[in-house]
Formats: C-alpha cells, structure tokens, sequence
C-alpha cells in the first residue's frame, strides 16, 4: 500500500475527521513557547475549515484582498466579545499550495505565554481540533508532498543539536536517501518480475539469466550494507554521546570539563572530593555533540555524603557511551587506577588520559599505549589547554564517531534496521539460488527484500508504524 493521494486530495484515515465525515481542521502552536521569550510565535492551521475559522478570527486593516500566499495585517478578534486579542499578521496558503496540500493559515502573533495560548484556544473553539505531535508532517506525507524520509529528515532537522548533524538532515530533506532507497527498490523489483515471469511463463520466454539475477542481488546486497555500516557511524551525531569523566580524586576531573566546555562548570580547589554530585555539560567536539558528566572521585571514605556521590559515579559508569579515565601523570598510574579502569563496563569505549603533564615535564599529545593498558593514550594539561584537540580527536575514534567524517546523508536507525532486514533476505534469496532451487524459491525472500524497502521510503508501511514514527515529532510540525 501506498497511502499517498492525487495532488490536492484528502486521503487521511477515518480518526482524522470529524462527525460530519469530513477531513478534521488541526491547529497547534508550531514555535517554541516561554514566559519572557520569543517576539513571534506562528499558531498553524490546517484542513478545510482552515480559511473560514482565520477569517473569522482576523480582521485586516483596511482593505485587503485574501490572496492565497499573502500576508495580510490586522488584529485578532474574539468573536464573542468584539474584543481585540492580538495585532498580528495572518498568511494563507491554500490548497495544494502548502506544506500539508491543505488550506493552511498561520496566524503570527506576538510571543510570550499569555497571548499565544489564548489565540489558540480561540481557533479550537473556532472548530478546529488539537493537532497531535507530526500530525501536520504526518499530513504532508499522506497527501503526497513528502516521502517518509523526508519527513524524518525534518524531525531530525530541528532536533540536530551541532552544525553536522543539522548537514546530515538536509542529506535526506533534499530526497538523496529516497532516491537511492528508490533505486535499490526498483532494481530488485526488475529482477522479482522477471523470476515471476519464468515461474508462470517460463516455456513462453527466453531462458533467464540466473548468474545476472545473482549478480545483481549481490550488488544490491552490498549497496545496502554500506548504506547500513555509514548510519552506525552517524549514530553519534544524532544523539550525541554521553562520556563519564572518571578518576581518583584530585586528579583533574573537573578541570578537565571546565576546560571542554568552555565554562567553569565546576567547583576546582586542591583538596580531594569536592566533587560530591554528578555535573553534567553539553558540549560539541568536531561536530559530535557530547554529555560530558563530571563524577566523584572514587576512594573509599567514610563522608556519607561523599560516599552517595561516589555510588552515583559507578552508576555513571554504566550508563556511558565512554569513559574518559583521568589519571595524573606527575604521580604515574597506580594500582587504584588499575582498580578504575577493571570496573569499566565491557563495550563502553574507554580512553585512558594522563594529566597534569606540564607537572611531569612530558610532551602533551597522543603517546604509546603499553601492552599492560596502562600508559596514557594522550596526555593532556587540563589547567592550561595543552593536549585537547589530540583528547578530541583520540576520544571520538575510540567511540566510532570519527567514521561519521564526509558524510553528507546517511539512514536513521529505523530505516537502518530495515535495510539490514532487507540484506538478510537477499541473502536468503542468494542461499536459495546457490543451492539450485527453483525460481519461485528465489522470490520468496526477494519480495520481502523488496518490501523492507518499501517501508523506508512509506510506499509499503502500515497505519500503526506511521503513527509511531510520527509521534516522536514535536507539536506543531
């Protein structure tokens, strides 16, 4: 199934209209909303009643004509009342000329809590209904104006929290993915209809080329596990990493993220557990966004409050994607940093980093790690800067968010799941093919192939795996 529409038409499932039977008018505040921020806020509109509840709520100043993708000036009004609401401005865009090829109307009305809140109970008391999180993209791709990767694009797009995972979005709002995700479909569609042909017509047609089907499947196969290896490597810069700085106390822990953040996030003094809580900051490295969490350092004490920070950092420990383990160089690694590292959980990354090397008098920068683990793979001067683009750079290779370099667009995790599940049955299908089977036994797997495909891109997917995907998006989008 394909649940797309011709262009201008209502094609939206039956809990999207109201008791007359028709297409429901959805509304929402499309802009973030706080007390004291933002000049502008935009409450949207859309559906079939979208122009008639905007021209009952507005009124334009002066004579000027409704004009589809003009911006008119005037106030809003409580019908009620007569009272005035808001100076505002009112853009229409009607149908199939809008984002969701519905009639749309957004009203931009002064910021704040106060104003905006009430304009919107105003349009739902107008007829229109509450729109749901991505219920307006949600729109947009059944009516045909967005494919599914589009639209995810746009999701991740205003969820990006660096400059690079903002470039890796618009890799896939331009249609890159689709059309590749497209390609690869249609590419084993040709082949699917020519074993189907064999199978019901085979003594009517030319024999089949069975070494070009597999060769062909095989290319595909592998298109789809690169496609499925360079999302991994982007994973970080979706959702970012989060990194637990640990160590003994005293060592530089909080120097250390002072230092990467920019800030003096946290409280440093030359006396052991200062630190009694864990501190979290938000920093971008080379693009890869980072939750840097200052912790405890570990000893054995008998401080009750120390202790409950201490149990917080092995908590931390295993919630990390990474673990920065600071050790001072001045005094060399000792058998309590040793304790440190064996309490690392297995599979989180960890990097081992000498500080305080001006103390020790060593150069700064990555150095050879010993057969034993217990050298410094990069030594650092957490007080004066020294070593911190090595600590970067060795940090996001150790998490494999150093292979996320060059990428411009690349699948997010269920659209990777997906292209994995559709290699596996290539594969199947290949296994089928190499042990001489009959051409329908190929097909069996191919037409799974084939619809694992389908479900990236929305031309095979079920109502129920569309409301899931588009419930993650925000309110008013």
């Amino acid at each position: 199934m394909k649940p797309t529409a011709p262009e201008g038409a209502y094609d939206l499932r039956g809990a999207d209209r109201d008791v007359s039977g028709s297409v429901a008018t959805i509304a929402a505040v499309a802009t973030a909303v706080a007390a004291g921020q933002g000049s502008v806020a935009i409450v949207r509109l859309s559906g079939p009643e979208a122009e008639a509840i905007g021209r009952r709520l507005f009124r334009p100043a002066g004579r000027q004509p409704w004009d589809s993708h003009r911006v008119l000036y005037g106030h809003l009004i409580d019908p009620t009342s007569g009272e005035r609401v808001d100076e505002a401005l009112l853009l229409l865009m009607r149908a199939p000329r809008s984002f969701t090829r519905e009639d749309v109307v957004e009203f931009h009305c002064h910021g704040g809590l106060v104003v905006v809140r009430r304009v919107l109970e105003l349009v739902l008391a107008a007829g229109a209904r509450r729109a749901e999180p991505g219920e307006f993209s949600q729109r947009a791709f059944l009516n045909g104006r967005l494919d599914l990767t589009r639209a995810e694009a746009i999701s991740e797009l205003i969820s990006a929290r660096s400059q690079r995972a903002a470039q890796l979005a618009m890799g896939g709002l331009d249609g890159g993915l689709q059309r590749r995700i497209s390609g690869l479909r249609e590419r084993l569609l040709d082949q699917l209809a020519e074993l189907e042909a064999r199978v019901d017509f085979e003594d009517d047609l030319p024999p089949l080329d069975g070494g070009g089907v597999v060769a062909e499947l095989e290319a595909v196969r592998q298109e789809l596990a690169t496609l499925v290896a360079q999302s991994r490597a982007a994973e970080p810069l979706r959702r970012g990493l989060r990194v637990a700085i640990v160590g003994r106390p005293n060592v530089g822990k909080s120097s250390l993220l002072n230092r990467l953040s920019g800030r003096d996030r946290a409280i440093v003094t030359d006396l052991p557990g200062t630190t009694r809580d864990l501190l979290e900051s938000e920093v971008v490295l080379q693009g890869v966004p980072l939750t840097l969490v200052d912790t405890a350092g570990i000893r054995a004490t008998a401080d009750r409050v120390e202790a409950l920070g201490i149990a917080r950092s092995h908590e931390a420990l295993a919630g990390a994607d990474a673990v920065l383990l600071l050790f001072d160089l001045a005094a060399g690694w000792t058998a309590a940093d040793q304790e440190l590292r064996e309490r690392v959980p297995a599979g989180v990354a960890l990097l081992v980093v000498g500080n305080k090397a001006d103390q020790a008098g060593l150069a700064t920068g990555p150095v050879a790690e010993g057969e034993a683990a217990t050298q410094a793979v990069v030594a650092i001067s957490a007080l004066h800067g020294d070593g911190e683009a090595a600590l970067a750079a060795a940090l996001l290779e150790r998490c494999g968010a150093a292979a996320s370099e060059g990428l411009v667009a690349a699948l997010n995790s269920r659209q990777a799941d997906l292209a994995a599940a559709a290699a596996v049955d290539l594969e199947r299908s290949l296994e089928a093919a190499s042990q001489g089977l009959p051409w329908d036994f190929w097909t069996i797997d191919l037409r799974a192939a084939c619809g694992q495909l389908g479900a990236i891109t929305g031309e095979e997917i079920s109502e129920a795996v569309l409301d899931r995907v588009f419930s993650r998006f925000c309110i008013g989008k």
